[in-house]
Order: structure tokens, then C-alpha cells, then sequence
């Protein structure tokens, strides 16, 4: 018997198209879970063992620094997919942290069973090489940012980007993630005419 379609696999459906029975079948036992602002779905010395879809909310990706500093290096909001793309990220523990930023919807469906669900899915594996070239690429373009960039030209970047960081995001949040103090961020705000 076919599994009704939850909406973890409507969102897969949307990115992948049809998908093989074992697939449904982790969609289909999937549920919801709300993280509340301030939770962590994942954190530091911890396996990463799920595909995580955000259904709506916000959530961080960051490290903690040797002196307790903490950096973050990505955020994911509303309709973000994210797993652990790469083996060592499978199967060694994790060095950072994944936290709500706002109260979220998260499903979660375990990555193991899911990549030898869709292992000869050609728009998998596509979407796969897809997203670890994005992945490449942004850290390649954030490297040469912090070279090469003033903290303005590294904020108005973002502002273009991803416009709806700055109205869901804290500024000591982005301000860590542009590499500078959230009062340095508030000053180039203040400068640019732009409003707390």
C-alpha cells in the first residue's frame, strides 16, 4: 500500500520529484518537531545522523572559539533542506553547534537509510554535487570577502543576497557572521542610514 504523501515527502517530491518507495517510507514515519528559540538541534562532540528540512523558523550554524567566542558560519530559514553532505560529517563527530534562532517547525529524517534510499537517484545525486559546489563556492567567496573587502562592502553583500536575513536575524548574530563586533555593525548601520 502507497504511503499518503506527509509533507517531509511533498517538499522532497518538490526538489527531487518521484521518489522510491524507501524514501516515502522514511517520509511517511517522519513528524515534525518544534525547536523553541535558544534549543539546539545538534551540538559540538555530537553525530550528525539526519536530513533536517525547516519547515519554518530560523536556525544557526556556529563554532565556539578556544576563548568561548562563538562564530557563526550559516543560517537556515524557512524551506532550508540541509544534511550532512560529506562522509566525515556522517561519521565523525561534529566540531560546531546547530541552534533555533526563533521558535521552528524541523523534520528530521535519519541520513543513513535516506542516501541508501536514493542512492541511484540521478536528481539526488545531482542535487548533491549541487549543493557541494554552493558549499565550495560560498566558502571560497567569504574567504576572498574577508581578504579582500571592507566590512561595509562584506555587510551591503549580504543585504543583497540574503535580504531577509537582516529582518529575522539578530545583528550580533550577523555581525559575528561578517567577521566583526555587533557595535561595529551597529556604527556602519547607523553611517549607512539604516535604522536599529
Amino acid at each position: 500500500m502507497k504511503n499518503t504523501p506527509t509533507t517531509m515527502s511533498n517538499m522532497l517530491m518538490r526538489r527531487l520529484g518521484a521518489l522510491p518507495d524507501p524514501a516515502l517510507d522514511l517520509c511517511a514515519a517522519a513528524r515534525p518537531s518544534t525547536v523553541h528559540r535558544g534549543q539546539s538541534l545538534l551540538r559540538a562532540g555530537e553525530h550528525w545522523q539526519h536530513l533536517w528540512w525547516v519547515e519554518s523558523g530560523a536556525l544557526r550554524l556556529y563554532y565556539i572559539d578556544r576563548d568561548g567566542a562563538e562564530s557563526n558560519k550559516n543560517f537556515f530559514l524557512d524551506d532550508a533542506l540541509f544534511w550532512p553532505i560529506t562522509s566525515t560529517l556522517r561519521d565523525q563527530p561534529v566540531g560546531f553547534y546547530v541552534d533555533a534562532l526563533e521558535d521552528s517547525t524541523v523534520w528530521a529524517v535519519p541520513i543513513a537509510p535516506m542516501m541508501e534510499a536514493l542512492a541511484n537517484h540521478v536528481t539526488w545525486a545531482d542535487m548533491q554535487r549541487r549543493t557541494l559546489g554552493a558549499l565550495l563556492d560560498d566558502k571560497m567567496l567569504r574567504e576572498q570577502a574577508f581578504l579582500q573587502t571592507s566590512a561595509r562592502q562584506r555587510y551591503e553583500a549580504l543585504l543583497q543576497e540574503h535580504p531577509e536575513w537582516s529582518g529575522r536575524i539578530a545583528l550580533k548574530h550577523l555581525a559575528s557572521y561578517l567577521g566583526m563586533t555587533d557595535v561595529s555593525l551597529s556604527r556602519l548601520r547607523s553611517d549607512m542610514g539604516l535604522t536599529k
